[in-house]
């Protein structure tokens, strides 16, 4: 399987993310991307490619050029890695600036108008109304009030175009990434300063597994979790991969460490089966291992960051069941499901994470359907419907973030997005 990788342990921005991918091109390709680029008819807007370099990688920076001026961050002390900031984005009214104001339905309709296969403007439109719908819920207003500046809303929708247009290119079947490093401190943004990750981009990384850390400034801006959230299929470690080759988009600003997004491209084995399946082993069936422990001393804050740290560590599966302990105290069961090869170094961080003396570990048998894949057209635009098989047994359902994306764009309940896009497949399925 044709597999994509995105390493996230820098955050993720547009740019970057186009440079990276730019990178995993045919020279012919890069040819191509960068023409089409620069006649998609987005008023002032450049992009081209420099070579770059951070903390001795070498790499790539996609210059986004508007009206000759590439956007560069005010506040260098608070945040943005890439040359991107958040002083572009207003909710409601009576702010009393005289810049220019991009709507959300301005945005869709200056993508509808790019020069672009259609497949590529429907994920476009995806994702900006991802970050339109985050912005709002962020500030408590309607979409409708969400108003991007106009300078940065070009400059971010030539980024997320350009992430749109090198994934058409590079036409992978899977795309993975890993838990995303949101950063630490402060982001000046055009309501004030506000914490890392802003709100926006907690809004979109909501079930992602992140992480801050000591690095001082915003590494994952709001454009970069929303491509993240709408093309990843899930977050995790890195799989095993073969004819590997890696794009390394490098972004602008200095940190102690390399400041760059690196995507891998390669072949997966096609004995490998996510969910856990040795090679020799039956198709959906196989072995995981469950590693369990008792807990009665620890708050629930300090249980639940445990938890997601397990998670981002590589663990499968990490949950809590409410239970009686020792001396009647009321307490939580912790499980954690891992490969069997990974036994040891999971107990390991079970003990370190949590309060727990032991853990026990049990090696069970497991049946899975494999999961698959699929994308349908419906009224309302191409929808992505998750599958999964085996042993004479079909599952569907469609992916949330394009319903509700669907649902958002078009006025409508969730339900009908969530229903048109299972008649489409049942109906693509009859004939």
């Amino acid at each position: 399987m044709k597999m994509l990788y995105i390493e996230c342990n820098m955050g993720a921005a547009g740019d970057m993310l186009m440079s990276a991918l730019y990178e995993l091109l045919e020279e012919e390709q890069k040819k191509e991307f960068v023409e089409r680029m620069n006649s998609l008819g987005l008023p002032g807007v450049k992009v081209m490619p420099r070579k770059s370099a951070s903390c001795g990688i070498a790499g790539t920076h996609m210059e986004v050029t508007v009206y000759g001026k590439e956007e560069c961050e005010p506040g260098a002390s608070h945040a943005g890695h890439s040359g991107h900031t958040h002083e572009t984005v207003h909710a409601g009214h009576g702010h009393g600036h005289t810049h220019h104001h991009a709507s959300p339905g301005h945005i869709a309709k200056l993508i509808g108008g790019l020069d672009l296969p259609e497949e590529v403007r429907d994920n476009a439109c995806r994702v900006y109304d991802a970050i339109a719908g985050a912005e709002a819920s962020a500030h408590g207003c309607p979409v409708e009030q969400v108003h991007f500046h106009e300078v940065g809303a070009l400059d971010a929708v030539a980024d997320v175009a350009g992430v749109c247009y090198a994934l058409y290119l590079l036409k992978p079947e899977r795309i993975a990434a890993s838990p995303v490093h949101v950063g630490s401190g402060t982001v000046r943004c055009a309501h004030g300063i506000m914490p890392v990750p802003a709100p926006a981009t907690a809004n979109l990384l909501s079930g992602v597994p992140m992480y801050g850390g000591s690095i001082r400034g915003e590494l994952c801006t709001p454009t970069g979790a929303a491509l993240l959230v709408h093309f990843a299929d899930d977050f995790g470690n890195m799989p095993v991969m073969m004819k590997t080759k890696a794009g390394i988009g490098i972004g602008t600003k200095e940190f102690e460490q390399a400041n760059c997004v690196r995507i891998f491209l390669g072949e997966t084995p096609e004995t490998e089966t996510p969910g856990g399946k040795s090679p020799g082993e039956e198709p959906g069936k196989g072995s995981i291992a469950e590693l369990v422990c008792s807990i009665d001393d620890m708050t629930p804050e300090a249980l639940a960051f445990a938890v997601s740290r397990l998670m981002e560590m590589g663990a499968l599966d990490a949950y809590t069941t409410a239970g009686t302990m020792k001396k009647g105290r009321p307490g939580w069961e912790l499980t954690v499901l891992c490969e069997t090869d990974q036994i040891d170094e999971t107990a390991r961080s079970i003990m370190r994470e949590t309060t727990t003396n032991g853990v026990r570990v049990r090696i069970c048998e497991k049946y899975f359907l494999t999961p698959g894949s699929e994308t349908v057209q419906t009224k309302w635009g191409q929808m992505r419907i998750k599958t999964a098989e085996g042993f004479g047994i079909s599952h569907a359902k469609p992916e949330y973030e394009d319903a509700a994306a669907s649902a958002r764009k078009a006025g409508v309940p969730y339900q009908y997005t969530y229903e048109e896009a299972l008649f489409m497949r049942k109906d693509s399925v009859r004939k």
